[in-house]
């Protein structure tokens, strides 16, 4: 600043400046604070140029104070010495941790040897899920056990343990949880099914968890030693682990779906009361295409795009129908916390075909 303009030469610049429009208010405010002026001489020369400074315009800047030691504030009843306190220092478990996501993998009516299964095996191994669910027909034609290995060991034997085929090493803990479709029972029982896994309970229906699933896995089967109705043992066994579990996501999974605008249609043998039992999403097969179908406030997914020759769809829409598909080969992407589920249905030539997130 130049020591040697007077106070009017100060002020007849900044009124300069104002009538310019070179400035906004504040920043004229802090020029002329910058020339030297006070306050009182600012506040007159932008009333005088119309420009009328507003309440909480003037900057409460002032000139520093020259260094030196602060005063101390004189003691009265009402200030009080601030007992001194260390910064806080924020430590790891103090940042935000995302809940922990399960991943997993749904594929049906693949077990097909050749390039369309090995198409839709290749997309799943992409995604290192953590385990791998299926909604039957996991061994064409019949069921047999010539055919189970090649049909299924070829793809998926890293899932699986133990594992007792010719395809190279399993997994060190089983991974892979199918459940039977018709195609698997066509000799007349699932004995090479049966034989094959490694599985809990019977191994016709069983149930898994996994943080935050549990997964009720049943046969759909008519010939069924227990039943598929929801009054005989086996449907008494859903109902009963249903109440049981604390999982904040149950899923039940089978081979026919209860619901269906695809080429067979709804399985009328098994609409049970999967919702008042306390399920969240109902996984079928059987369709060689996928749909999802919201009904009585929850959600049921067909999916059937494993590897085996797809299906038009039938003649009629079912109630609820949200998505169907059926134009390439594909799996399903599912990954849970706590809170929410994402499905997504994926072709193996990278098309994403459904994305949906399930809530609480």
């Amino acid at each position: 600043m130049n020591n040697d303009l007077t106070d009017a030469t100060r002020l007849d610049r900044l009124i300069a400046e104002i009538l310019g429009g070179r400035m906004s208010r504040r920043e004229l405010i802090r020029r002329g604070l910058a020339l030297g002026l006070g306050l009182p001489a600012i506040t007159a020369a932008l009333s005088a140029c119309g420009v009328a400074p507003q309440a909480d315009s003037v900057s409460p800047w002032r000139p520093t104070a020259p260094p030196g030691p602060s005063p101390t504030p004189p003691l009265s009843a009402s200030f009080e010495l601030a007992t001194p306190t260390d910064t806080p220092v924020i430590s790891p478990t103090d940042t935000p941790v995302p809940p922990p996501v399960t991943r997993f993998a749904v594929i049906g009516d693949y077990g097909m040897d050749g390039e369309q299964e090995g198409d839709v095996a290749e997309l799943v191994a992409g995604w290192s899920p953590e385990f791998v669910i299926t909604t039957g027909d996991n061994n064409y034609p019949n069921g047999s056990a010539d055919t189970i290995d090649a049909n299924i060991g070829q793809y998926y034997h890293a899932y699986i343990a133990p594992y007792t085929g010719t395809y190279g090493e399993g997994g060190t803990e089983n991974r892979f949880f199918p459940v039977l479709g018709n195609h698997d029972w066509v000799v007349g029982y699932p004995e090479p099914y049966l034989s094959y896994f490694s599985l809990p309970g019977n191994g016709r229906y069983y149930q898994i968890a996994r943080s935050p699933l549990e997964f009720f896995m049943l046969d759909s089967m008519p010939d069924e030693p227990d039943g598929t109705s929801p009054d005989s043992t086996q449907g008494q066994w859903l109902q009963a682990g249903l109440a049981a579990s604390t999982a904040p996501w149950k899923v039940v999974g089978f081979h026919h779906p209860p619901f269906s605008s695809g080429y067979h249609g709804s399985s009328g043998w098994m609409q049970w009361p999967f919702a008042d039992w306390g399920a969240q999403m109902v996984l079928s097969g059987h369709e060689h295409s996928y749909e999802r179908i919201v009904r009585d406030g929850i959600t049921y997914v067909v999916n059937g795009l494993g590897g085996a020759e797809r299906y038009m769809p039938g003649l009629h829409a079912v109630d609820g129908s949200q998505v169907f598909y059926n134009t390439q080969h594909g799996a399903m992407l599912v990954e849970a916390d706590a809170a929410h589920m994402r499905i997504r249905f994926m072709a193996h030539t990278g098309e994403l075909a459904d994305d949906a997130t399930l809530r609480h």
